[in-house]
């Protein structure tokens, strides 16, 4: 037990000192390299999230802000199936009742590549904007995301602020406009966060853009929007709350990160679990066992569609500052390495696994495996989604977590393990390839390949 408590927290150390620690969800001050001075690990942590506004209807007062922010040209983002849909409306009429001049770009690509990020910059660009609004979900906004940056910053080039390895990673030191994110799914929790992702093709990997300070100004939280979400969107997007409470509530404590900062500047925002992500995790953890499967069933029901819409932002709240780990991290080439799948209920023209089906699909395997170093927390996630533990044993706790996740999932209709969206066994060497591309993370190779055994795909 103490060995492999050591084997799975030295993996999770060692994914930690990722210089993006995860590609699609970190995002820190600065990814310049430094030199530790003030002992191995951390001391400390901090919590950073955007501005956030809730209530049913709030949508209504985008105008007056817009106009309070002395807005003259803002840029309305979204994708083509919302622009026909309430949430744009409700923007629209807002924007119109308050005078304010907009021009709309519906053109985002549901999971953006790095070409349809560019597209976005472009607009953006020449659109010479003061402000912006992004309706939709995790691809839309961070697409805003991204074009108010290079927007801000034009002479630069797409890849100074991509995450190194693939990019330079360079902090983000210009001024951005004013943007405004109106989530209208319950999953990413982008509206409380400083990242951008994106499909790099030519590599096939997930990316992203990743500082606080492309963190939206605002994030208005709608209920109203989420009665709009076809079922199977409304679960996916649950699975990536359900996952982003687990890993970060399973995340390393922050006082075992290593190197602690030479500069509070350099502390990353996925610090580990800390006293104040935890109360959020497990508010979220709650909301989704309560209210995921009712919010499924009957999109009807206001009180489940409302509290999954919160609770994506609790979990966005707790992972942008603790982290998430393995689940998000073999995520990436399951969604970027995808071959012809296509979900029910995503109008697209491309093939697609959903982020948070990406995601979960692993959980399972994940927390049977990372047991090992905080049992005690494994135990409790169980609990709050179904278990009977009266009788459980600790050691036991993580394969008490899988089969109550198994059960969840199943129940749900899960698509069953990743045979189910196109992969065999001949693609586990290229899966593995894409869950490790971060330089830190390449090299613990050595490590991975022959002290531990990695989690069963």
């Amino acid at each position: 037990m103490a060995a492999g408590r050591q084997r799975a927290a030295r993996l999770l150390r060692q994914l930690q000192r990722a210089a993006c620690r995860c590609p699609s969800h970190c995002h820190t001050y600065s990814q310049v390299p430094e030199r530790p001075t003030l002992g191995n690990t951390d001391y400390a942590f901090e919590m950073a999230i955007s501005n956030i506004r809730y209530g049913e209807g709030v949508t209504k007062e985008v105008g007056m802000d817009l106009q309070n922010l002395g807005a003259r040209r803002v840029c309305l983002m979204t994708d083509k199936n919302l622009s026909q849909l309430p949430p744009v409306n409700a923007v629209l009429n807002s924007l119109a009742k308050y005078s304010i001049n907009f021009q709309m770009y519906d053109n985002v690509r549901v999971e953006p590549t790095d070409q349809s990020f560019m597209d976005a910059i472009n607009f953006a660009k020449k659109g010479e904007f003061d402000a912006y609004v992004a309706v939709g979900g995790g691809s839309v906004i961070d697409t805003c995301k991204a074009a108010n940056l290079y927007a801000s910053s034009p002479t630069s080039d797409f890849l100074d602020y991509v995450n190194a390895p693939i990019g330079k990673g360079k902090p983000v030191t210009v001024p951005l406009k004013p943007l405004i994110a109106v989530p209208t799914t319950s999953g990413t929790g982008s509206e409380t966060t400083g990242v951008a992702i994106f499909d790099f093709k030519e590599l096939k990997v997930k990316t992203g853009i990743a500082s606080r300070a492309i963190k939206p100004t605002l994030g208005i939280i709608d209920p109203l929007h989420t009665l709009s979400m076809p079922e199977r969107i409304v679960a996916n997007s649950g699975f990536d709350v359900l996952c982003h409470a687990l890993e970060s509530y399973t995340a390393l404590p922050y006082n075992m990160r290593s190197p602690c900062p030479s500069n509070p500047i350099n502390r990353p925002a996925y610090q580990g679990s800390n006293p104040i992500s935890d109360v959020w995790a497990l508010h979220a953890l709650r909301i989704v066992a309560k209210y995921l499967k009712r919010a499924i069933r009957n999109p009807e029901d206001r009180e489940a569609r409302a509290s999954m819409h919160l609770a994506s932002a609790f979990a966005g709240i707790g992972f942008g500052n603790a982290g998430v780990h393995l689940c998000h991290g073999m995520s990436y080439p399951i969604s970027g390495l995808v071959k012809t799948y296509k979900p029910k209920d995503y109008n697209v023209d491309h093939s697609l696994v959903p982020h948070g089906l990406s995601v979960v699909l692993t959980s399972p395997a994940v927390f049977a495996f990372t047991a090992q170093i905080h049992p005690e927390r494994h135990l409790e996630a169980a609990e709050i989604l179904g278990a009977d533990i009266r009788t459980a044993r600790i050691k036991d706790a993580g394969f008490i977590l899988a089969d109550t996740l198994r059960k969840f999932l199943f129940d749900l209709n899960v698509d069953d393990g990743l045979a189910a969206i196109g992969y065999s066994k001949a693609d586990i060497p290229a899966l593995v390839k894409g869950t490790l591309p971060q330089r830190a993370v390449s090299l613990a190779k050595k490590m991975l390949f022959q002290d531990l055994r990695w989690p069963a795909l």
